[in-house]
């Protein structure tokens, strides 16, 4: 699984005309789902995800997760991630997962990081989506696990 966790002051997702989720502060999180990833792999990464301490405390030192926060996540399946521009001009997805499998760890990837009360909202899988954020710092991390 890769991952491009984004710290937010506001984020949203629309397909077509039609507003589908949004957030206002807390994380957004591109999330690929690749071959050979478990449910135990979405479980392990949203933990990750759910405990990293990216936001300010009363000093402003990075030192709280976004529950503390009182953030939210937007977790945005994005199937690209899981590919590959290392040869060629054209890029290759052979890691990407079948898209039902990617769709079922990608629901779990979802459950798991709402599974302590934070509020989680999605995109829509395999939809041509619009991504609009409003990156906090800016603060961008990559996670593969």
């Amino acid at each position: 699984m890769k991952c491009v966790i984004q710290r937010v002051r506001s984020a949203s997702v629309s397909v077509g005309a039609e507003l589908v989720s949004a957030i206002g502060p807390g994380l957004l999180v591109l999330a690929g789902v690749e071959k050979g990833d478990t449910e135990e792999t979405m479980r392990d990464a949203a933990r990750k995800i759910r405990e990293l301490r990216i936001f300010g405390d009363a000093a402003g030192k990075m030192n709280l997760d976004a529950a503390q926060s009182g953030g939210a996540i937007l977790a945005v399946s994005q199937f690209t991630l899981a590919g590959s521009i290392a040869r060629g001009r054209r890029p290759s997805f052979d890691a990407a997962e079948e898209p039902e499998r990617a769709r079922m760890l990608f629901e779990r990837f979802a459950a798991e990081l709402a599974s302590t009360g934070i509020p989680v909202s999605t995109g829509r899988f395999r939809e041509m989506m619009i991504v609009s954020l409003e990156n906090d710092g800016p603060v961008t991390f990559i996670f593969e696990g």
